[in-house]
């Protein structure tokens, strides 16, 4: 993967994890959807993690 695809996954990922919190956020005020709120914060969770990884492969450690 090049660096301008993984910039634009990272991108597309830091997108949708925005909008999960919305979503969240939305049903949240529902008290009948506990369930698909706790799948929304899994799949938010999972998604912080790829941001993380995509970040950790473009940003170089720098060791002063």
């Amino acid at each position: 993967m090049t660096e301008d695809e993984m910039r634009r996954q990272l991108e597309t990922l830091r997108i949708e994890h925005r909008d999960l919190d919305a979503a969240i956020d939305t049903l949240s005020e529902n008290p009948a959807a506990a369930l698909q709120v706790a799948r929304l914060k899994k799949r938010k969770l999972r998604l912080k993690d790829q941001i993380m990884f995509f970040e950790d492969a473009l940003i170089p450690d720098i060791i002063a």
